[in-house]
């Protein structure tokens, strides 16, 4: 199996303004950090407050214990590299002020895009993201998993 880089994930990633991206971002390590129901608000608050500061829309997300899936349409004002990084930055600069810590890496560097096509059905996509505790096993009901949300609802 050949070990992938975050730096192999950029190669031909474009920013295209109005584009519907799905981002997939993990955990350092794939630790569970979000297990952790402050520290997972925080990721919840620092997507709103990226998506006023960027100018994107977000359509949905859902923050798994170790990753996150977010579904949102880019804006004009920032690139997409711009957007998770700053998300990325701002969301582990909180965790880390909350848990009284230095600072420590909170999410692993890289990311994973999707550029949605045409074809793509968003709302489908959308369920998919918000589905993924139920098929994780986390709950029952996609109701009763708190760290989610879709604009359709």
């Amino acid at each position: 199996m050949v070990k992938q880089h975050g730096r192999d994930l950029r190669k031909g990633r474009v920013s295209i303004p109005g584009q519907i991206f799905l981002i997939t971002t993990v955990t350092h390590k794939r630790q569970p950090t979000f297990s952790d129901f402050y520290c997972a608000r925080i990721v919840v608050n620092t997507l709103k407050y990226t998506e006023q500061t960027c100018g994107l829309e977000s359509l949905s997300f859902v923050l798994m214990p170790d990753h996150l899936h977010w579904l949102f349409s880019l804006g004009e004002k920032s690139s997409l590299s711009q957007v998770v990084g700053n998300m990325k930055r701002r969301s582990s600069y909180r965790v880390n002020e909350f848990k009284d810590r230095s600072s420590l890496p909170v999410w692993q560097p890289g990311f994973h895009d999707y550029a949605l096509r045409k074809e793509d059905e968003i709302r489908d996509v959308a369920r998919y993201i918000v589905a993924n505790p139920l098929r994780a096993g986390l709950v029952e009901k996609i109701g009763d998993y708190p760290l989610w949300d879709a604009v359709w609802l």
